[in-house]
């Protein structure tokens, strides 16, 4: 066993837990004088004042399971009984003294993060003198180098575990050991304020520009589903959402076949994940396999959709035995169609996946509807209860409430990119009780 120490080791530190979420777990237990975010292996160290405080916090969590966000953090002694700047250099490149110098990483990425993004949000807490943007196993990074110590501080003091955009772009700051940044190219992965004469990288040549900081070559990152479904659910994903499905082809059945095709499943699938390919079994006629983006997307179909009534059937979803769907006659292709509603905003789409409701959102409206019109187009599905046409940052929306779910859903699935008054309309399920 771990002798105690005035630091704790704390594991399964996920990129949605941030340094004031665990400074407020142990911060009850007394006075915190280090922490120290090893972001490449999911964990932290933390030194607290005196080993009598590690002490107690480490008796309180031997029975109550600390938590983080909806996720389980496991803490034991560090081998270390001081944080030295040595030490922390060593396990994670930063250093606990001020620098002008800071590294940045970004978690939660749903859009690309250019230099000019980061002049943007860094500049206003003093003069920015150079930005190197890389690649490496804790994420996307960046190294920001300012005029003054002071202003690095500042921005520190005053970003630290910020969103850039809404709902993403988690900003994790740290002080670099580094003196100075080299800069070879003003391009969108570096500058040098200080030398605006400075070439920009050939184009389709690999570039050098990141001077051992990292692999400045690739490309920006993708951000992986859970943390964006984590992000848009505020930082925890929605109960029953595991997050840990890798299975991404769909078996739907208890179709009905007379009324059901492939642009139809589309339209409702496409409500949980971009949608790759759609199959109709043709020995089955009431069975479909639908592929989704990724296996986070298809988790959520399967447990939103579960039991859902469309055209007079309720329908079964669970995962296939078939780990994607090969191409062939039979097979409909929708991997590069627009429709596809998570290729921009996924947080904001993700954040309006639900089980089907009686009430639908219905926007890129024409500016000139009426509400007339839009019932025309829907009535067919069903008894329409109310109506509501708004406009929301100039554009034409509609909420229109059916009488049930499942003549909401036939609405949608019928509906959805259709032509009304020349605009391809798009609709959604809206959480929205009553208009």
């Amino acid at each position: 066993m771990t002798e105690p120490s005035k630091v704790i080791h704390v594991r399964n530190v996920g990129h949605e837990i941030s340094e004031p979420d665990l400074l407020q777990l142990f911060q009850p237990f007394g006075v915190i004088n280090k922490l120290v975010m090893l972001r490449a292996k999911n964990q932290a160290l933390l030194q607290m004042q005196d080993v009598p405080s590690a002490v107690s916090a480490m008796q309180f969590y031997a029975n109550v399971q600390p938590s983080i966000r909806g996720r389980n953090v496991y803490v034991q002694f560090s081998s270390h009984q001081e944080l030295t700047t040595m030490e922390q250099n060593t396990q994670g490149r930063v250093d606990e003294e001020p620098n002008r110098i800071l590294l940045v990483t970004i978690h939660h990425m749903l859009y690309p993060i250019t230099v000019e993004v980061l002049h943007q949000v860094f500049s206003p807490h003093g003069h920015v003198e150079k930005i190197v943007t890389f690649q490496k196993s804790a994420g996307f990074q960046a190294l920001i180098q300012f005029q003054l110590r002071q202003s690095a501080v500042a921005a520190r003091n005053s970003l630290q575990g910020r969103n850039i955009y809404d709902g993403c772009c988690q900003l994790d700051i740290q002080f670099s050991n580094l003196e100075e940044l080299q800069v070879n190219y003003n391009n969108e992965r570096s500058r040098d304020f200080t030398n605006p004469s400075l070439p920009s990288e050939q184009k389709g040549g690999r570039s050098s520009q990141s001077g051992g900081y990292g692999d400045a070559g690739v490309g920006y990152p993708q951000m992986n589903n859970a943390a964006a479904i984590a992000a848009a659910f505020g930082g925890g994903l929605p109960p029953g959402i595991s997050g840990t499905n890798d299975r991404c082809t769909i078996l739907a059945s208890n179709l009905n076949p007379d009324r059901i095709d492939e642009d139809k499943l589309f339209n409702l699938f496409s409500l949980y994940g971009n949608i790759v390919r759609i199959k109709l079994l043709r020995n089955k006629p009431d069975h479909a396999l639908v592929q989704m983006g990724d296996g986070f997307q298809a988790e959520l179909a399967v447990h939103f959709l579960k039991g859902a009534t469309l055209f007079g059937k309720r329908l079964e979803v669970n995962y296939s035995k078939h780990p994607n769907i090969t191409m062939g006659a039979e097979t409909h292709e929708y991997l590069n169609s627009n429709l596809n509603r998570f290729n921009r905003n996924a947080a904001k789409n993700y954040r309006y996946c639900c089980s089907p409701t009686k009430m639908i959102h219905l926007s890129s409206l024409p500016q000139d509807v009426t509400e007339d019109e839009i019932i025309s187009h829907l009535e067919e599905h069903g008894s329409i209860v109310n109506t509501k046409v708004f406009e929301m940052n100039g554009k034409k929306q509609a909420l229109v409430m059916f009488e049930n779910e499942e003549q909401a859903t036939e609405a949608i699935v019928c509906k959805h990119a259709t032509t009304l008054a020349d605009s391809i309309i798009r609709i959604s399920f809206s959480q929205l009780q009553t208009i």
